[in-house]
């Protein structure tokens, strides 16, 4: 089928791409829907914007980038042009910008809260009685539940998938520049275009050029630096465990919140979060919330919610440290509860993982004798990384009894 497209090619200004482009009225009604609106009061690096006071960007303009990225690899990549159906082409495009529609508020943090993926939400808007899933159904029926198998990995045309969320995707491709250029920080570089110029489709699943594997592997070492610079960085780290002390504490009091705040009851009875409660969990929301909670008649509460608002973080330890045992007893004498102010975090980042039969996820490479190779095999580097020793790193998140705070 032909989808209506807008009276004339709506710009929008973008810092990371220069400009998207939208031609299609479906993905125009989309974006001006109430549940992408949302996303604007989402930001995208959760705890990190307490370390880089810049990153206070969107899932909104994260998902148009996507959306762009995907809509160029659609239009500029030759082998995707002509492997897509019309109809799969546009699929993948609002694939690409919804497929964050689901986010919570605090970015990944938020699952650990509600021990839900966000993809799960994501796909529940998409099916649900939601604005987004009219559009989506108004302009093709049917189509909102191919974007939910998109998102699911479960498409008949895993090519889809692997545009949007695979090792080497659009999403990757735009949030590392993305959040780079937000931090402020030069980490999340690298060549994308030259990875665009170098796609390939081969027997239905996406590879890159062996003239292409220089920029790849800037790609990995960019997504490995910007995880343990930014992601991972242990004050970010902090203000999370914070945020999960605050939630553990509402929790365990078993009690419900008053008519202000009743939307965060669900949350803290284990219930199921219906759509409506869902869409009014955003950062404005949840900012009221722990203002509010700063006042709490439980002292616990009101501490870890005055924490969150004044950024008074938890201070931090190797797990391993020879003062730990120490650090602890101090905890306890200073009068705090180590169920909520002694709190442990490990992450461990893998540059690249190879291909898995289980997963089925890798990087694969053409190479100039048409034969097609993971790209730790195609990649001295590459290879070398996935090799070399493991890097993690385990912390212990506990107040500072001495009033010195980070």
């Amino acid at each position: 089928m032909e989808f209506q497209k807008c009276n004339e090619i709506k710009v929008l200004r973008d810092p990371v791409n220069g400009y998207v482009h939208v031609e299609l009225q479906v993905i125009w009604d989309c974006i001006n829907s109430s549940w992408f609106q949302r996303l604007r009061r989402i930001r995208q690096l959760g705890g990190a914007c307490m370390v880089y006071h810049c990153a206070e960007h969107s899932r909104f303009s994260h998902s148009l980038g996507v959306y762009e990225i995907v809509r160029r690899m659609t239009e500029e990549v030759p082998d995707i042009r002509s492997a897509l159906s019309d109809y799969e082409k546009v699929l993948a495009m609002a694939a690409g910008l919804l497929h964050d529609l689901g986010h919570g508020p605090y970015s990944h943090a938020f699952e650990f809260v509600t021990e839900t993926a966000h993809e799960v939400y994501t796909c529940r808007i998409l099916e649900g009685d939601t604005d987004v899933h009219d559009i989506l159904e108004h302009a093709c029926p049917g189509l909102a539940k191919d974007v939910a198998d998109v998102i699911r990995h479960d498409y008949r045309n895993p090519l889809i998938g692997q545009m949007i969320s695979s090792q080497l995707d659009a999403d990757r491709m735009d949030y590392l520049i993305r959040d780079a250029y937000f931090t402020g920080t030069k980490y999340g570089e690298f060549d994308r275009e030259r990875i665009l110029r170098t796609l390939r489709v081969r027997e239905g699943q996406l590879v890159i050029k062996q003239s292409g594997v220089y920029a790849v592997e800037n790609y990995i070492m960019a997504r490995y630096h910007m995880y343990w610079q930014i992601y991972y960085h242990p004050v970010a780290r902090s203000y999370e465990r914070v945020l999960l002390a605050l939630f553990r504490r509402l929790r365990d009091l078993h009690r419900l919140l008053d008519d202000s705040l009743s939307f965060l009851n669900p949350l803290i009875m284990g219930e199921d979060i219906p759509l409506p409660v869902y869409f009014r969990m955003d950062e404005h929301s949840f900012s009221y919330a722990f203002l509010c909670l700063c006042e709490h008649e439980d002292a616990i509460v009101s501490d870890l919610a005055r924490r969150i608002r004044d950024r008074r973080l938890f201070e931090y330890i190797d797990a391993d440290d020879e003062n730990r045992e120490t650090v602890y007893e101090n905890l306890i004498k200073a009068g705090y509860d180590p169920r909520y102010f002694w709190r442990t975090d490990g992450v461990m980042q893998i540059p690249y993982v190879p291909y898995q039969e289980e997963e089925g996820n890798a990087i694969w490479v053409s190479m100039k004798n048409g034969e097609i190779r993971e790209v730790s095999d195609a990649s001295s580097i590459v290879h070398s990384l996935i090799h070399g020793e493991s890097h993690d790193d385990n912390k212990v998140f506990f107040p500072d009894c001495g009033g010195n705070e980070k």
